[in-house]
């Protein structure tokens, strides 16, 4: 029996309020024989933070599994951000939970990237969400400027899908 120091006990309570923080409501790691998982009541909430969740991720350490309770990873300190780099952009978001494709299927290209113009209603990604493919249109006219999610990733409703500079 291996039972959790307090050091560890402070990493999972930072963990705790970071997700709290950042109102998410499920969070699941696991990494070889270290398992987490979390999971808040309450109402459901847009992937607020999701970024944030991922650079804690990229610098968490692993706490070895303990049999009555569930291991932790322990939070490195985020760099506050000085300014917002999508200010002034139309950020179109995911209307739905499900898994993102930028094209329309496997080895095809994508339906648009960075630098490419777009009408409104032009179909720009698929959001798959319980085996139906739904093809999702910009609701403005401009140039993409960012995608923040990669094909085959999970999402988030209200979840940032691309960034553009309306015209």
């Amino acid at each position: 029996m291996n039972p959790l120091n307090p050091e560890d006990i402070e990493d999972l309570k930072q963990l705790i309020e970071f997700l709290k923080e950042n109102q998410v409501a499920e969070f699941e790691l696991e990494r070889g024989d270290v398992r987490i998982r979390l999971k808040f009541s309450g109402p459901e909430v847009p992937g607020n933070g999701v970024s944030d969740l991922a650079s804690l991720l990229a610098g968490a350490r692993a706490v070895p599994a303990h049999p009555a309770a569930q291991s932790a990873a322990a939070p490195e300190a985020a760099a506050p951000a000085t300014a917002d780099p999508n200010e002034g952009l139309h950020i179109l978001k995911s209307p739905m939970v499900g898994t993102f494709y930028g094209s329309p299927s496997p080895g095809a290209s994508p339906f648009v990237g960075p630098g490419d113009h777009v009408a409104k209603g032009q179909v720009i990604c698929i959001v798959e969400a319980m085996k139906l493919m739904n093809e999702i249109e910009t609701d403005a006219a401009g140039e993409i400027v960012k995608c923040f999610v990669t094909n085959g990733q999970p999402i988030e409703f209200g979840q940032p899908l691309f960034s553009i500079r309306e015209s």
